[in-house]
């Protein structure tokens, strides 16, 4: 056996863990790349687009004075109380009482709502948000709060 092919087997074998490493250096930093980024939101057929709404200055002064004196203009019903969301991720507004209830719109975490009445099994409770829409929300997702 001669010393320059001991010296070409160990340089060979060097070479190949090398390019191994490599490789797997390459691919890690690949799959890292491709995991740091987010993947685009999920879209379902039932989902409402929702586009950014644009306020003017002076609309929301007038949209907002409007919604108290709409609030205002409705009575209370008996048994009504102020009461804010619990629910972390929000609720949805329904246009009856239930699952079947088509979507009106939604209800942000924290947010005071007037709870005005709850059904006779006690599942659904209709809400009035402060811009003055009502709908129905699932019961048990609001809390009662002293004014």
């Amino acid at each position: 056996m001669r010393w320059s092919s001991v010296f070409k087997f160990v340089l060979g074998v060097l070479f190949a863990i090398a390019l191994l490493a490599v490789g797997g250096v390459v691919a890690a930093r690949v799959m890292m790349a491709r995991l740091a980024v987010m993947p685009p939101k999920p879209t379902f057929p039932n989902d409402t687009p929702t586009k950014p709404a644009s306020k003017p200055a002076a609309k929301p002064a007038a949209s907002t004075s409007e919604a108290k004196s709409d609030t205002a203009a409705k009575p209370l019903p008996p048994g009504a109380f102020p009461a804010r969301v619990t629910q972390s991720i929000g609720l949805v507004l329904r246009d009856a009482p239930g699952g079947d209830g088509g979507s009106i719109g939604g209800v942000d975490f924290n947010e005071r709502v007037t709870v005005l009445e709850t059904n006779a099994d006690k599942t659904w409770q209709r809400i009035r948000l402060s811009n003055g829409q009502e709908g129905w929300v699932r019961a048990g997702n609001v809390e009662q709060i002293s004014q």
